[in-house]
């Protein structure tokens, strides 16, 4: 345990630019899901404000989905993006794919965020953080490492299939890759228990605070 913790340690050490690159891809994403709200014209932000408006009414009106079906599209959701990231990461012709669904990772965040505030002031930035930060304070991090991760094994694989003097152990670099991305999809399904039962319940109150 304590072994595996080094390597993970010296891989992160090894690869810090790799991070550092995600890291700043993705805030460039939200910056520029917050520039498409501002670009947008006053008849396009009351049309979706109206579609929005219309979902926070059902919310009230509804009982709701039961919190297992909910925990459940959740999980499947986190399931499915990983699986897509984790099969990229194997792939190395996938490497432009996993930086382009991070960044439009980001650009709906940015977005979200923005066009809340926008429209709604001061009550559209307790929306957002009702309803987007408490879970995406651990989805965000987690896809960005997994993203990095899944980028460093495709050029660990470029490099042993188009460099003849590297010849690094695959099998054990894919066996830690596997093991970091299932202990990244547990930490999810924390963040989807988070979101069922946390965030959802406090979005409610929120929403029926605002419009009764």
């Amino acid at each position: 345990m304590r072994q595996g913790a080094k390597m993970v340690r010296k891989d992160v050490n090894n690869h810090m630019s790799i991070f550092v690159f995600i890291f700043v891809l993705f805030i460039m994403g939200m910056i520029f899901g917050a520039v498409i709200v501002n670009s947008m014209n006053f008849v396009q932000k009351q049309d979706l404000f109206f579609y929005l408006k219309q979902f926070f009414e059902q919310m009230i009106g509804a009982e709701g989905q039961s919190k297992s079906t909910l925990l459940r599209d959740s999980i499947l959701y986190h399931i499915k993006y990983m699986l897509l990231l984790f099969l990229l990461g194997i792939s190395i012709v996938g490497m432009p794919i996993i930086t382009v669904l991070l960044f439009i990772k980001g650009l709906v965040v940015g977005f979200s965020v923005g066009f809340l505030v926008n429209q709604m002031g001061w009550y559209g930035l307790l929306l957002s953080s009702a309803s987007i930060a408490p879970q995406n304070l651990l989805i965000i991090p987690v896809y960005l490492v997994a993203g990095a991760l899944a980028l460093i094994f495709s050029l660990t694989l470029c490099k042993q299939l188009f460099i003849r003097r590297v010849h690094q152990p695959i099998i054990q670099a894919f066996a830690r890759y596997s093991a970091m991305f299932g202990v990244l999809l547990v930490i999810l399904m924390g963040a989807s228990i988070v979101e069922v039962f946390i965030a959802n319940p406090i979005l409610e109150v929120v929403v029926k605070w605002i419009y009764n």
